[in-house]
């Protein structure tokens, strides 16, 4: 099974549907195998004086979402859009409001976003839908995380857990490999990461410990303005941790065992053998002196060294010569 990856969208379209189009169009050309976007319910989910999140400011938080939210008939049009570039339609709700417009849209599943995980309304109602849901984790106890698994195991919803650390960035020390094990132990469910850091090399790590999904920011420019833009990874950055995300589940699918035997071709270019550094007379008992290791490694190997020393020539050794067994009395 391929790592399944999120092109996380957000904010990042500023509430222009135009470039919420070319940004799905943009993932697909990323190799993302879906793209996200964020539905936001103004008036069902936050009261007009909520705070803003400290590394954005940009304005109050009401009117931001009110002003990039988009209506049921375009967000239908972009999961059209979506399935004609070949790329799975995504969005993660912040109320139920917001799962109900979904369920019309017909998304195939649900991303649950960290801030919602102690919503239990909101949970169940996801939980409702039976589809397969992906739950975040990013400002939540075990205990927290405990509740909310529950809620889906009793509607029976395939679900799949991402490590998240909410800080944006995220630094290095904060991103929590460790937590993915953890979770695959205490839940016995697949695993995932969402990436808040600036670079690939968390989600890269993850990949390799075992995530079956991985949730990255996705920009055309990290000059846009708004929330997300500047956490994201813009295109090349994107398409080059696929890449990298591809070339590890190939390795990870393709156990080696240690052998020579097929790179005997190569032992020969590369290794030493036992040559003469000197004349060698006939008859003459070989010392360390007389001997050293060069390529190639088509002669007796150098590993064979010591055990050449107190043996007398078999014939006149020129210096460089390559050795034999048969240039050895018996």
């Amino acid at each position: 099974m391929s790592v399944f990856v999120i092109a996380e969208i957000g904010s990042v379209h500023d509430g222009n549907f135009a470039s919420a189009k070319k940004l799905i169009a943009l993932a697909k050309k990323c190799g993302a195998d879906a793209v996200k976007f964020q539905t936001h319910i103004a008036s069902a989910e936050t009261l007009r004086d909520a705070p803003m999140p400290p590394y954005f400011k940009g304005e109050p938080r009401y009117e931001y979402f009110e002003r990039t939210g988009f209506s049921l008939a375009q967000w239908k049009k972009l999961r059209a859009y979506a399935d004609k570039v070949g790329i799975e339609f995504m969005s993660s709700p912040f109320s139920i409001e917001a799962v109900d417009l979904l369920e019309q849209v017909g998304v195939k599943r649900y991303k649950i976003p960290s801030g919602e995980i102690t919503n239990i309304p909101f949970l169940k109602r996801v939980g409702s839908t039976r589809k397969p849901v992906i739950l975040s984790s990013g400002m939540s106890s075990w205990d927290e995380i405990d509740e909310a698994v529950t809620v889906f195991r009793k509607t029976k919803n395939k679900l799949t857990i991402l490590q998240c650390t909410t800080e944006y960035p995220c630094p290095p020390e904060h991103v929590g490999l460790n937590i993915l094990t953890e979770m695959r132990k205490r839940y016995r469910i697949p695993v995932g990461i969402s990436d808040h850091t600036l670079t690939p090399f968390a989600s890269l790590a993850a990949v390799t410990l075992g995530a079956e999904i991985v949730e990255k920011h996705l920009t055309s420019s990290r000059t846009l303005y708004g929330s997300d833009a500047k956490h994201s990874l813009e295109p090349e950055e994107f398409r080059l941790m696929v890449d990298g995300i591809r070339a590890i589940e190939k390795m990870l699918r393709s156990p080696v065992k240690k052998s020579a035997k097929p790179y005997a071709h190569m032992k020969e270019i590369f290794e030493k053998s036992v040559v003469t550094v000197k004349h060698i007379p006939r008859g003459k008992t070989i010392d360390a002196s007389m001997l050293g290791c060069k390529k190639p490694g088509t002669g007796i190997p150098a590993r064979e060294f010591d055990s050449l020393i107190g043996k007398k020539a078999a014939r006149d050794l020129p210096p460089d010569t390559l050795l034999t067994k048969s240039d050895f009395q018996s």
